[in-house]
């Protein structure tokens, strides 16, 4: 059996669909990753032995560009975007018997065309409940496209939401549907989610509520795990003191917030903690030679996580997940999409903080800090860690590969 993952995003979409790849592979399934011809996304496949089918262009330009992509030229993005994706998977897809996609809404609609094209199910996945219709929480706005004043009600919402996405995103799709002789559709949003989408989150930290308008399958987070060893100097300064409070941004810029490490440090040093900071696509960096502070590129956070005494980020699904359940505290500092709801649901979950707005100062991220590092916190934190599901990419697997048996027709004798 022949699967074809499809995503196009930052490391939080493909370091996932690496995590089922693995799982569907000790199944024994072949599997193609098409993702961002990105070096980073090329070296962890690698590193997991999947082939990498490379989709557009490299999304760290993308995202961190001097022009940043604005909303008015989003239409006509959201058209290339379609008609890259669909290219690479369609080359890739031939003699598969299944596609998943998730990540950015126009290259999950190029995925959904080539499985539309060869007869093979199609599967749509999200990796936060807020991007599925439900009438117990509201979409994200989309850009260019706020929610009108007064508009509070979650059916509105949702049905702005709609509308957005048929501005935004239908002229582009149903263009290159038209152009490969597939029916244009009036109703993008449907149409991307299908009726049956799944959720790879945690139960615990982000559950699907019913009754809802979607017949959603919530398999758990899509675990990669990282066995790499942490480096020696990074090891050597965790062993010199106290845990250290980590600070990384993943794949967020950070463009609002110029003085983010000097901040962060400084919030650090005035709870008598010592830092750790990451690099990311904000390229953070050391603000002096002390020897409190360390700075860290990629590592292997599953193995950090555990040793520090609490987590400052973006609140991106994957370090949410893996901080949670690392029983780290956390302070989230949202910046966009999804985070907001990851802020939210750690300091419901009482294992962190979530940070007032997307730009930390010295006086609110010590606000959020001195909660965080509180003893309940760190109790309460551990208590949730012992919860977090981790077969998730396991669930998935055999999901998938059930469905596409049972609809596979027989061979003949």
């Amino acid at each position: 059996m022949r699967v074809l993952l499809s995503t196009y995003g930052s490391r939080g979409d493909v370091q996932p669909m690496a995590g089922l790849a693995v799982q569907l592979r000790a199944l024994g399934a072949e599997v193609r990753v098409c993702a961002p011809p990105d070096e980073e996304f090329a070296k962890l496949l690698a590193g997991v032995g999947v082939e990498l089918v490379p989709a557009a262009e490299p999304v760290r330009t993308l995202v961190t560009g001097t022009a940043p992509l604005t909303p008015e030229g989003l239409p006509q993005r959201a058209a290339a975007l379609v008609a890259a994706q669909y290219e690479a998977v369609a080359a890739a897809a031939e003699g598969c018997d299944a596609v998943v996609a998730t990540g950015l809404v126009p290259a999950v609609a190029g995925a959904q065309s080539v499985a539309e094209e060869l007869g093979i199910p199609f599967v749509y996945v999200s990796y936060f409940p807020t991007m599925l219709p439900s009438p117990h929480h509201a979409p994200h706005p989309l850009p260019g496209r706020p929610f009108p004043p007064g508009m509070t009600d979650h059916r509105a919402r949702w049905d702005w939401n709609a509308e957005s996405f048929n501005a935004l995103f239908g002229p582009g799709l149903n263009a290159h549907r038209v152009s490969i002789g597939q029916p244009a559709v009036d109703d993008v949003r449907s149409h991307v989610f299908t009726d049956r989408p799944w959720l790879a989150a945690d139960p615990i930290l982000a559950p699907w509520q019913e009754p809802a308008d979607l017949d959603v399958v919530q398999t758990g987070a899509w675990l990669l795990p990282d066995e790499r060893p942490l480096p020696a100097g990074l090891v050597a300064f965790l062993d010199a003191g106290e845990p250290p409070v980590y600070v990384g941004f993943g794949s967020m810029p950070m463009r609002d917030s110029t003085d983010v490490a000097q901040v962060a440090i400084e919030a650090v040093r005035a709870q008598g903690r010592r830092a750790i900071v990451a690099q990311g696509w904000a390229d953070l960096g050391l603000i002096d030679k002390g020897d409190d502070c360390f700075a860290v590129g990629d590592v292997n956070h599953q193995a950090l996580f555990g040793r520090v005494a609490a987590v400052v980020h973006h609140g991106g699904a994957g370090t949410t997940t893996t901080a949670a359940r690392a029983g780290a505290p956390q302070v989230v500092v949202p910046q966009i999409v999804d985070q907001p709801y990851w802020a939210a649901r750690v300091a419901e979950l009482g294992i962190g903080a979530a940070h007032d707005g997307p730009t930390p100062a010295f006086e609110s991220l010590s606000a959020a800090l001195t909660t965080a590092l509180t003893p309940e916190t760190r109790a309460r934190a551990r208590a949730v860690a012992a919860t977090i599901r981790t077969d998730g990419a396991t669930v998935a697997a055999k999901l998938l590969l059930d469905a596409v048996s049972r609809e596979r027709p027989p061979v003949p004798a």
